[in-house]
């Protein structure tokens, strides 16, 4: 669905504004048109906590950070929801992997990415008719936690890992409960929920899960607002941007170019917070096929988002509109990721971005070719950012090959993707996706403001 957006000027005025899913695989099945997911295995054992105080912490929030760091609640006593979750990586997962391993024997691959948990407090449930919060666009499928917008709360999306078969793998809450009980912060779980709580399940498990709720809602690392990006929203000293950083947030605003802001809005956001990078919409952006996946060895299996498999209120039948959509997630912290999109197809800032350019103009790049002949050298000014990095004479380009051919029509057209034909000049300029590029590394949190602003670099001029 097309979106109609601020212009520039009233996305510029952003001072005093308001901002799970299943895991993965190291799978070795390639070809020479994918890129495999590399890395190294996911932290196995305990994740030290954060060394902030929790002196401001509510005793559920207390609890809910040692139940953060536990990995005695997974069924392989090895994972914990700090293991996929690392403080240390903006809460997203602390290596490439494109999905990442869990179950009883830490070896059982997921289906999806594992998204940062960073600024989820804003989140609103999901609706097939959300508000948009640009204030403009019409309402449309919006909000809710994971991918596909299933949990509403952050105490439903903290259940789906605790017994998912494929992540911490307990077999029911009970398990789970009884772990709790038998723990060293039982007396300070019966401190936040009550002496009796362990004398009902149910009750005590819906009580971890608010606990883990009120964590990252009251702990301020899980929504710092420290980029260099609040510096300048926030017309404070040192968060100047530089020439490059200031064209590539026009890029990012501008619609006839990046018009990254249709989605991933940052304009006023919730509670006097900054802006968010997300306006929690859905798009079906035909993001290729991720053959590292186990799942994906069957032909057959097709991840659709709010179609499912996860989720069954949207029944992949021929006229949903809904299937191939997934979560616009925020951009804050972006630049430190190591995978990207819902199933971790991609592993760089710059190949995304030059994905969004460059599907339609160069689709070679990123789908399967079909029936062509591979050339033993490619051209030498073939690209190589692609996915695909063989050159093709003749063939079929297979594009959207992760989604059934019944709903490409469900895939938007807006700038950048916007359908324009193969080989035509893309939406942006190289200078554009450096300076887009430049921008976007403005929204990592932590930002501390050099002594000197550098001379010289990408990002400088």
């Amino acid at each position: 669905m097309n979106k109609i957006i601020h212009a520039l000027a009233l996305l510029l005025t952003l001072a005093l504004v308001a901002c799970g899913g299943s895991s993965g695989s190291s799978a070795s099945s390639t070809s020479s048109n994918t890129v495999p997911a590399t890395g190294t295995a996911p932290v196995s054992g305990p994740v030290p906590a954060t060394t902030v105080s929790t002196a401001s912490l509510s005793a559920a929030a207390q609890v809910g950070q040692k139940m953060f760091f536990d990995a005695s609640l997974s069924g392989s006593g090895r994972m914990s929801c700090a293991s996929c979750h690392d403080p240390n990586n903006g809460y997203g997962p602390p290596n490439d992997l494109s999905v990442q391993l869990g179950g009883p024997d830490l070896n059982r691959a997921g289906t999806r990415a594992v998204p940062s948990l960073r600024y989820k407090d804003a989140t609103p449930p999901y609706a097939d008719l959300l508000d948009n919060p640009d204030g403009i666009s019409v309402p449309g499928p919006g909000g809710g936690l994971t991918w596909d917008g299933r949990a509403a709360t952050l105490a439903d999306q903290a259940q789906i890992p605790l017994l998912a078969a494929n992540e911490m793998a307990n077999p029911d809450a009970a398990s789970v409960v009884a772990k709790l009980k038998a723990g060293p912060y039982a007396a300070l779980f019966r401190k936040a929920f009550g002496d009796d709580v362990f004398d009902h399940t149910d009750a005590a498990f819906a009580s971890g899960l608010k606990a883990l709720q009120a964590y990252q809602l009251e702990e301020s690392d899980f929504h710092p607002y420290s980029s260099k990006f609040d510096l300048y929203a926030g017309n404070k000293i040192g968060g100047d941007l530089t020439p490059s950083e200031a064209r590539g947030l026009k890029v990012f605003s501008n619609p006839q170019t990046g018009n990254c802001a249709s989605c991933h809005y940052q304009g006023a956001g919730l509670n006097g917070t900054s802006a968010l990078f997300t306006d929690f919409s859905y798009e079906a952006i035909g993001v290729p096929r991720n053959a590292a996946i186990p799942a994906n060895s069957d032909p057959a299996y097709y991840d659709m988002g709010l179609c499912g498999p996860a989720r069954t209120d949207h029944p992949p039948v021929a006229g949903n509109t809904f299937c191939g959509m997934f979560k616009a997630p925020t951009l804050r912290n972006v630049a430190t990721r190591h995978t990207f999109f819902h199933n971790g197809v991609m592993h760089s800032l710059e190949q995304v971005l030059r994905f969004y350019n460059t599907r339609d103009t160069q689709p070679e790049l990123w789908y399967p070719t079909i029936g062509g002949q591979a050339r033993a050298t490619p051209d030498a000014d073939f690209p190589r950012y692609g996915l695909v990095t063989t050159q093709y004479d003749g063939g079929k380009v297979a594009k959207y090959d992760d989604l059934p051919p019944q709903f490409v029509a469900n895939i938007d057209t807006q700038l950048p993707m916007d359908g324009r034909a193969a080989h035509q000049s893309p939406p942006m300029s190289e200078q554009e996706v450096v300076d887009l590029l430049c921008f976007l590394n403005t929204l990592t949190d932590g930002y501390k403001p050099p002594a000197h602003a550098p001379a010289s670099g990408a990002c400088t001029k």
